[in-house]
């Protein structure tokens, strides 16, 4: 998906978003940025961030613990959730489903073959969980090869 399709169909779902910006290279691509806020949100809300490369197209996309939507996996709540409480169950559901469980290096739980990382953001004086969705493929080995390096300092 092109940054163009990425703005298309968050529009149609009732998000608007700031100007395609540059973040960086990653070898011989530009690594773009698209941020997303609810249409009615305050304009420095940022709801969903999506991450794109060069020709391979949409490469990541994030949702915010405090403000994003809810994302769920055979009903389990993903977003805005306490990160004990989830990673008791997600890795429970990995498990059960025949999955490997991995961790990346903070300690996160998630599951390269779903390329899902639940991650951790600050809410206050809580932490809640910031649902990080990876494709990796020809270019990344790995979720963690495929998250952009600013998503990596948030917390």
């Amino acid at each position: 998906m092109s940054p163009q399709e990425a703005i298309a169909a968050m529009e149609v779902r009732g998000f608007t978003s700031d100007a395609v910006s540059q973040v960086g290279k990653v070898g011989p691509f530009e690594q773009l940025r698209t941020r997303f806020r609810a249409t009615d949100a305050p304009m420095y809300r940022v709801d969903v961030v999506a991450y794109y490369l060069g020709s391979k197209g949409l490469t990541c996309v994030v949702a915010d613990a405090l403000s994003g939507p809810q994302v769920s996996l055979d009903g389990i709540r993903l977003v805005g959730r306490l990160p004990s409480e989830l990673s008791a169950e997600l890795s429970a559901y990995l498990e059960r489903s025949g999955r490997e469980v991995s961790f990346t290096a903070e300690g996160d739980i998630g599951s390269e073959e779903l390329g899902m990382i639940p991650r951790a953001q600050r809410g206050g004086d809580i932490l809640l969980t910031r649902l990080v969705l990876g494709r990796p493929d020809d270019w990344a080995n790995t979720m963690d090869d495929c998250i952009p390096a600013d998503e990596w300092r948030l917390n």
